[in-house]
């Protein structure tokens, strides 16, 4: 028996040897069970984790991928899906064997999201979690199959309908802005660049070329449990360079002559998303223009760009997406119909 009574606390306790991954046997103290099954419980499931056995739980299974995956993922990444697998799949799989888990199952827990009126974009996000750590399982750990590859996933992974500003509204949202404030070059950046939030908050002086009107994109800001993160985009593809317009060019210039000495390395706007968010609102509001997110200024720039006539191929690029049929897929129905001048084209001929 490994499980012991600590008669000094009333409580129970575990000490056991395995063998870790280097194949030295190690010794293991655990503390503080109320009751010897909670005690030999834990035992017998550290030793399925430490083993990779898919007789585990899912919820220690998710700690096994999150060791896995620690180098890999960046760490916003991992407080995300950290934050959807501990809210909607730990509830209902936690405790359930990884190999016992059915597609009948998967069914059964996507009614049960469904039922919450989650939007569809973010059943899909949801979705991915549990169908990343089947995969995971199955190609690492031998998991004989997934259960969700058999099971029709829920949600969509685009929304239905895109949110954007047009250029008259981006007008009429900017006028209420003073053109001397931080807040004003923000939403210039964003609108005539088209970068992300993240990508924006990471800017310093040091990512402009002046002299050839140019903007690298080299890193990504996010503020997690109070501390400041700056860190390289999740995928390399993301890192890139865009031309910018030359009045904007000058807009930068001129913010950074008026606070004279400004760090070339230090931040441009030294704010949180969440600040970048109520000031949108706020001005929002004050500009009559209908409420937007931040994210969707992205979606304003390519608009803007579609409609005067820019190819789907050099918005690729700018957006720097990974291949054209993720430009397709999200703003290809922004462009018009070009089977009537194909009709016009052939009618020439004849």
């Amino acid at each position: 028996m490994s499980a012991y009574k600590d008669t000094k606390q009333g409580t129970w306790y575990v000490s056991f040897r395995y063998i870790d991954w280097t194949g030295k046997k190690t010794q293991k103290l655990k503390r503080g069970f109320k009751t010897k099954k909670e005690a030999l419980n834990y035992e017998k499931e550290f030793m399925r984790k430490t083993a990779a056995d898919m007789k585990m739980e899912m919820g220690s299974f998710i700690e096994v991928y999150f060791e896995d995956k620690r180098k890999e993922l960046k760490e916003n990444s991992i407080r995300n899906k950290q934050h959807m697998m501990e809210k909607h799949i730990v509830p209902y799989f936690g405790t359930r064997k990884m190999n016992e888990i059915t597609p009948a199952d998967v069914i059964q827990w996507q009614n049960t999201i469904q039922e919450k009126g989650y939007s569809k974009t973010y059943e899909r996000m949801i979705q991915n979690q549990l169908n990343a750590l089947f995969n995971h399982a199955q190609k690492i750990y031998n998991l004989k199959e997934n259960p969700c590859k058999r099971v029709k996933r829920m949600g969509k992974s685009d929304a239905d309908k895109l949110e954007f500003w047009t250029k008259e509204e981006y007008d009429r949202f900017i006028t209420v802005i003073d053109p001397e404030s931080e807040d004003y070059l923000i939403f210039e950046i964003l609108f005539w660049t088209g970068i992300r939030e993240g990508e924006l908050l990471a800017l310093s002086l040091s990512d402009f070329d002046m002299s050839g009107n140019r903007l690298h994109i080299n890193k990504t800001y996010n503020r997690i449990q109070k501390r400041d993160v700056m860190d390289t985009p999740k995928t390399e593809n993301l890192v890139r360079t865009i031309d910018i317009p030359n009045f904007l060019k000058e807009e930068i210039q001129e913010y950074v002559k008026k606070r004279y000495g400004f760090p070339e390395n230090q931040r441009l706007f030294p704010i949180v998303a969440r600040t970048l968010q109520k000031r949108l609102k706020r001005y929002e509001k004050q500009s009559g223009v209908k409420q937007i997110r931040v994210h969707d200024i992205r979606h304003s720039h390519v608009a803007y760009l579609i409609y005067q006539g820019v190819e789907p191929l050099i918005i690729k690029e700018r957006l720097e997406h990974k291949d054209i049929q993720m430009t397709l897929n999200t703003y290809g129905h922004l462009y018009p119909s070009q089977q009537k001048k194909v009709a016009e084209m052939l009618n020439s001929k004849r």
